[in-house]
């Protein structure tokens, strides 16, 4: 069975989509400024539209009429300062969401990562067996 037109239009759409909205767009590629590395988070809100509608024979052809959109926002939310081990959050919204409370928690999220991992590790003051 052939395909119906409207699947490539929205496959097209939807590829357009995937190819503008990816993990690199909500965090960004970090900027290293000597001892400290600046990494952007975004926040990406997208909408899609697709629709269409089959024409009545025409000349023994069926025809489609169709179309599809999207809109993509990518807005600047925080960055993530990393600089002499530790990490902290420079927001640039106030938190009004539970994505911004999760990106203002993630800087002592690393810090306590950090302290496990590092209390798993046996120290240098570890006792010898």
């Amino acid at each position: 069975m052939a395909e119906h037109p409207i699947q490539g239009l929205m496959g097209v759409t939807i590829e357009k989509i995937r190819d503008m909205v990816n993990a690199e767009t909500i965090i960004g590629d970090p900027i290293h400024v000597d001892d400290t590395t600046i990494i952007p988070v975004s926040r990406v809100t997208f909408g899609f539209v697709s629709g269409g509608s089959d024409v009545g024979p025409s000349s023994n052809k069926q025809m489609f009429g169709g179309g599809s959109g999207a809109g993509v926002s990518v807005t600047p939310v925080a960055f993530l300062v990393v600089s002499n081990g530790n990490v902290r959050t420079v927001q640039l919204v106030e938190k009004v969401s539970a994505v911004d409370n999760v990106i203002a928690s993630l800087p002592e999220l690393v810090d306590k990562v950090a302290a496990l991992i590092k209390k798993e590790k046996p120290g240098a003051d570890a006792p010898a067996e």
